[in-house]
């Protein structure tokens, strides 16, 4: 069962991709997501958000190989916990993705790594009830989410 190219990608582009990520926009969006991180920690009271931001900085820094799932347990907690990000910090984190999404697309060789941001913007507004998993382990467990490489 193939899902598409974006899904069959061999380890060697997956880690030449992440590198490339990583020098040209991906470490500037992990620090972004580690600067609300420390941010959400200071408050006390935010600190699972704090935490979400933790997990979405680690995936901004190497996105390729692993993919976004939705979580079935997911409920009204997560629905408030993602209106509340929103309001403090997801739209500005999403604004980072789709400004330097646009940015990479303007080259040819950045073509895969705008799309890439692209695909985490919806992880960026709403981070609560979501999981951050690896493409083979989606695939055994035949999740459906955005692929990331």
């Amino acid at each position: 069962m193939r899902r598409g190219a974006a899904s069959v990608i061999s380890p060697f582009m997956r880690i030449l991709l992440n590198v490339i990520w990583l020098i040209f926009g991906g470490l500037w969006l992990a620090i972004g997501y580690a600067i609300v991180a420390l941010v959400m920690f200071i408050l006390i009271i935010t600190i699972p958000f704090g935490v979400a931001a933790i997990r979405i900085s680690v995936f901004c820094l190497w996105p390729f190989g692993r993919t976004l799932v939705k979580r079935q347990d997911a409920g009204a907690g997560s629905l408030i916990g993602n209106v509340i990000w929103i309001v403090l910090a997801g739209w500005w984190l999403a604004l980072g993705h789709i400004i330097t999404g646009v940015v990479m697309c303007l080259t040819i060789i950045g073509i895969p790594l705008g799309l890439a941001n692209f695909k985490l913007i919806p992880v960026s507004l709403t981070p609560f009830g979501r999981d951050i998993v690896d493409n083979d382990e989606a695939r055994r467990l035949q999740l459906s989410g955005p692929t990331v490489g």
